[in-house]
């Protein structure tokens, strides 16, 4: 909604309400100043502006660091829907329990180096096997 750095403001009034009501935002207006806003809804409207782009490929990094409960489930449940509806979300996070409920693919780095590609698409990966491979103790195998 920009061109050569300067903001359309008709494509940006006509495209953000829409953003408002699909992400669950508490905020009626989008003449709130997001500094108002609470960590949670303000993670909402980074995400809801990385959306405005229609990618294809969605990169979060702890996308829930610093948010109440609430908000980090609103935030899980606008992944799952993207993720339903064929967008590509690879999330970066160091909440373990997150990366467990939330990755249908895990990959375990460790000192620069890949270590575990763990799929968990039937949700039976544990955390010791990622653990395990997050301190060095497991090395991916190579074929």
């Amino acid at each position: 909604i920009s061109k050569l750095g300067v903001l359309d403001r008709i494509p940006e009034r006509l495209r953000g309400p829409a953003q408002v009501t699909s992400h669950a935002n508490t905020v009626s207006t989008m003449e709130v100043a997001v500094g108002t806003l609470s960590g949670g809804n303000q993670q909402k409207v980074v995400l809801g502006k990385c959306l405005l782009t229609n990618p294809q490929v969605l990169f979060l990094d702890e996308p829930t660091r610093g948010i109440d409960v609430g908000a980090k489930v609103e935030i899980y449940r606008v992944m799952n829907r993207l993720v339903a509806d064929g967008l590509a979300v690879v999330m970066v996070s160091s909440e373990l329990p997150e990366v467990l409920g939330m990755s249908d693919r895990i990959l375990v780095v460790h000192e620069g180096k890949l270590t575990a590609e763990l799929d968990n698409r039937a949700g039976d990966v544990t955390q010791e096997a990622v653990m395990a491979a997050a301190t060095g103790a497991h090395r991916l195998q190579v074929a």
